[in-house]
């Protein structure tokens, strides 16, 4: 029976030890941090047609992956590889594209996470175990719209909107809100976004020479992926206005090869176009090098036109021209961003309004000041109210340089320089007289400078000496309070020495008559005053008196001590004794 029990216990701990090793040298599968298991079943049930992973039970690769810790799984009946889970990071989107799933209806290309195809939605930035076997995901930029700018958003997905509006929902389409500056996570599959420039930007016509204008800063952020976003953003932006700048050297060059007769191109067409394109390419080229966002568009042109006196007006001209936000999806929608807007919209515009104005006035009135003036203005206003249809907003047209015809421009101005030459000596002699009324008026201030200073000095004088007098009427007040109250203090002082006197006198005599009757009556029980002042002698007389007579005459000296002892009697009971007598 014992060596029963025994082998049984050693084909347990040999079964155990079997065990623990198949377990722990064969079976054991660890998943380390930021990795995921997949892992295959090579038994089970077949899958059904057109599955690609497998459920519990099921023969193929398991659709449900294995996160990070220690798992046992029989190495005969299973598979199994480690792979690194999905990492999307800050500013980034990942477009999922799923294999598994149901079939989407026709006509859908965008899947919820139980479909086939496209997800609708994306993930955001963090760790995501998928498996890679049943999806795919494409890691993407996040939208990042700078300040200074606003996202268009176009939806790819939808019914077709209605030409000529907006984009509802579940339509497809460009939308009527727009984004505001910030960084979003849209499904590039599903919505376009357009990074348009909003704001107040100049438009310029600068001539031959070209010119310095404003650029549009832009601000930083701290965020880094933001930053990155927004970099690349304005950089895209940044290359639209290159190309422009480009597209429009190239007009320029066309342009001139077309104005030439029969194919050949005239000396000056040629040095024109030449000038113009060198100007543009120098501009381009600054901006590249100096890695800065495009300034305002412009081009290197004058606008001419013939005045009405039919001399021909050359000129260069800024407009400060804003797209407001609100406006910038149906701008963009009718005409494009930015550059296409001032190719389609602004400039046609500007040298259509600014030739049919300017034709209306002589070559004069662009030389002299007011008539620049006028006409800047009407400029300004026949502009603004042209392209505020087109939801575009004008603040400005400025005139810039001006070049007219040198046979008018001459005696015009040799005119206005007497004109205003006369009006400078006007000024001088109206400044001559502002200056002699400006010393009388400061020999005058002076003037009354001292006068206030004596005025003033009289007025403190006075003051203090009304205070003087008011502090000496009120010492003297109180003087003569103080002597009233000292008046008052002696007369009650006296009062209470005088009632004090007879309270004393009276009480004296009250208490000294009762005593004189008191005596009286004493006096008068005894029937003779001089008993009484016995009596009140011996109620003075101490107990201790003693009174001994001794006779000087006859006697022995028995009679002697009896005398004696009748003196211990004491006095005061002998006068007693005679009192009562």
């Amino acid at each position: 029976m014992k060596n029963a029990v025994a082998a049984l216990l050693a084909v347990a701990l040999i079964l155990g030890f079997v065990w623990f090793v198949w377990m722990w040298g064969f079976c054991r599968l660890y998943v380390p941090p930021d990795h995921m298991a997949i892992v295959k079943a090579n038994v089970g049930k077949a899958l059904d047609p057109g599955r690609i992973l497998a459920r519990a039970g099921e023969q193929g690769v398991r659709e449900e992956v294995l996160g990070e810790g220690r798992y046992f799984l029989n190495p005969i009946l299973y598979d199994w590889e480690i792979r690194p889970v999905l990492v999307i990071p800050p500013g980034k989107v990942g477009v999922v594209t799923s294999k598994v799933g149901r079939d989407l209806p026709q006509g859908e290309f965008l899947a919820e996470p139980d479909q086939k195809g496209i997800w609708r939605r994306v993930l955001g930035p963090g760790k995501y175990r998928l498996n890679p076997y049943g999806y795919e995901v494409s890691v993407t930029d996040a939208v990042s719209v700078p300040i200074g700018y606003a996202g268009v958003v176009t939806s790819l997905a939808g019914e077709q909107a209605p030409p000529g509006q907006f984009a509802e929902a579940g339509q497809k389409g460009v939308g009527r809100d727009v984004l505001q500056p910030g960084l979003y996570y849209i499904n590039p599959k599903r919505f376009k976004v357009d990074i348009v420039e909003i704001g107040v930007n100049q438009v310029s016509l600068l001539g031959r020479t070209g010119g310095e204008v404003l650029t549009k800063g832009q601000l930083e952020t701290q965020n880094v992926a933001m930053e990155q976003l927004q970099s690349k953003a304005i950089e895209e932006q940044r290359k639209k206005r290159l190309d422009y700048f480009s597209n429009v050297v190239d007009s320029l060059q066309r342009g001139a090869q077309r104005s030439a007769p029969r194919g050949q191109v005239s000396e000056a067409a040629q040095a024109d176009a030449a000038q113009q394109a060198q100007t543009l390419e120098k501009m381009r080229r600054q901006y590249v090098e100096q890695g800065q966002a495009m300034p305002t568009l412009m081009l290197a042109e004058f606008l001419e036109f013939p005045s009405r006196d039919g001399f021909q007006i050359s000129l260069d001209m800024t407009v400060e021209v804003e797209l407001l936000p609100q406006n910038i999806a149906g701008i963009f929608s009718a005409y494009g961003d930015l550059p296409a807007v001032v190719d389609k919209i602004i400039l046609p515009q500007i040298t259509s309004i600014a030739r049919n104005k300017g034709s209306e006035y002589g070559a004069k009135d662009f030389i002299v000041g007011e008539g620049r003036e006028k006409f800047q203005a009407e400029l300004t206003k026949t502009l603004a109210a042209t392209l505020a249809q087109k939801q575009i907003v004008v603040h400005n047209a400025l005139i810039r340089h001006v070049e007219v015809p040198g046979q008018i421009l001459q005696p015009i101005q040799d005119a206005s320089i007497a004109v205003e030459q006369n009006l400078t000596n006007i000024e001088r002699q109206n400044t001559a007289k502002k200056l002699a009324e400006l010393n009388t008026e400061r020999t005058l201030i002076e003037q009354r400078r001292q006068q206030v200073a004596q005025e003033t000095l009289k007025l403190k004088a006075e003051i203090k000496a009304d205070e003087e007098k008011q502090a000496a009427e009120l010492r003297a007040e109180a003087v003569k309070q103080v002597a009233q109250i000292a008046r008052q203090t002696a007369v009650i002082e006296a009062n209470t020495v005088r009632t004090l006197a007879e309270a004393e006198a009276a009480a004296v005599r009250l208490v000294e008559g009762e005593k004189a009757k008191g005596l009286q009556l004493k006096a008068k029980a005894f029937g003779d005053p001089s008993a009484y002042a016995l009596w009140t002698l011996a109620q003075g007389l101490s107990d201790k008196l003693r009174i001994q007579v001794l006779h000087a005459g006859e006697g022995t000296l028995w009679t002697d001590l009896q005398k004696a002892a009748l003196g211990d009697l004491g006095g005061a009971a002998i006068l007693r004794e005679a009192g009562r007598k």
